[in-house]
């Protein structure tokens, strides 16, 4: 029996929430919701620090390799636990069918915690990089998987033009060679295949040393204890995030004092 491809149904999806959206907001009147909007928060400069490796803490409470992660899901305390830890950002899903999210957790979430907010969610057009701005995002994933290469420049130079900040995560060589030859400042490197959900550790140590040392690199998936961490910080990763060790901890700010070793 052949594996599922949850990429491909995850996306499906997404493109008839995108349909949905547009009916409620055209693109023309969501563009014109952006005046006057408060100054994005700075991502980059926020994960980027140097001789040492930052956290992007994630909020989930959901997804399709684990299922249901967090019962016990508050909003607001899981902000503030990674506030009062020290998070350098806060990733927060917002995908709807498959992780449980919501697109008005950007704003919670913002009101709490004080660093800049990535949108993690599975962006495929200009629609979306509009609505991420609108939503209060101060950066936004985009997976080089999901875009050619012209849609990836376009939605990069939308979100340029918007002061939002993205990082491309790419999981083989392939994805990686599309985005290294763009202009890419930040590029993620994703530990779990999207389309079979495994995790395996060997992606980084094989991407990481393809990659420029100008650029800043986030380690996402996979991350479990300092240990993880250590190995990152001595490679020379800017950032880890993570999100599922701290979703499925008890006490997430001493998880995330724990794992981090601060």
């Amino acid at each position: 029996m052949a594996k599922t491809d949850r990429l491909k149904e995850i996306v499906a999806k997404k493109k008839e929430r995108i349909a949905l959206a547009k009916q409620q907001l055209s693109e023309e009147d969501l563009k014109a919701k952006l005046t006057g909007l408060a100054a994005t928060r700075p991502f980059k400069e926020a994960i980027s620090k140097p001789r040492q490796i930052s956290l992007i803490a994630e909020i989930k409470q959901s997804s399709p390799s684990k299922g249901m992660i967090r019962q016990d899901f508050n909003l607001g305390q899981i902000a503030q636990a990674y506030q009062e830890a020290g998070a350098q950002a806060v990733s927060v899903l917002t995908e709807e069918d498959f992780f449980a999210g919501k697109a008005a957790y950007l704003n919670e979430v913002k009101n709490i915690f004080k660093g800049p907010v990535l949108r993690k969610d599975f962006i495929l057009e200009s629609y979306q990089v509009y609505e991420s701005r609108y939503l209060g995002a101060d950066a936004i994933l985009l997976i080089a998987d999901l875009l050619t290469k012209e849609k990836l420049v376009e939605l990069m130079q939308i979100a340029d033009s918007l002061g939002l900040d993205y990082l491309v995560e790419v999981h083989d060589e392939k994805e990686l060679k599309k985005v290294l030859s763009l202009k890419v400042p930040i590029i993620g490197i994703n530990n779990r295949n999207l389309r079979t959900l495994e995790v395996d550790f060997k992606t980084t140590e094989k991407l990481f040393t393809l990659i420029p040392k100008d650029k800043a690199v986030v380690v996402e998936s996979g991350i479990k204890n300092s240990q993880d961490v250590l190995f990152l910080k001595i490679l020379g990763a800017s950032a880890v995030l993570i999100g599922t060790a701290f979703m499925e901890a008890m006490e997430i700010k001493s998880k995330v004092e724990e794992i981090m070793g601060w």
